[in-house]
């Protein structure tokens, strides 16, 4: 049984942003001056965790609605699933962790998500 993504609703898509050491350098990747490739990267880029049915244009659309009081245009989304790995025991039994999905999105040169 899958579950239809509502189009009207944004946040039905985007759940949340992912906040990890990991992404925080990749948010701060526009700031690097110290090296010569990463200089380059002018665009900044965010996470966040998304609707397993999503795809990226909806997942697009939906952050330059929930971002539009801050004029965002969205550049690219690149989209992943984490597979779930094995965690724990319960008597003879292994647990699982949740799978899900991932969106990494570069947005215009120049626009930013923090409150500055």
């Amino acid at each position: 049984m899958s579950i239809k993504v509502c189009e009207k609703d944004p946040y039905s898509i985007v759940k949340a942003r992912c906040v990890t050491e990991k992404t925080a350098t990749l948010e701060n990747l526009k700031n690097a001056d110290s090296n010569k490739c990463l200089a380059r990267c002018t665009a900044p880029k965010y996470v966040f965790y998304v609707h397993m049915t999503a795809n990226k244009t909806q997942i697009k659309r939906s952050l330059e609605m929930i971002y539009s009081e801050k004029g965002i245009k969205v550049v690219g989304v690149n989209t992943l699933i984490t597979k779930p790995k094995k965690k724990g025991r319960a008597r003879r039994h292994y647990g699982k962790t949740a799978r899900y999905k991932k969106a990494i999105v570069t947005l215009e040169q120049g626009d930013s998500l923090d409150n500055v």
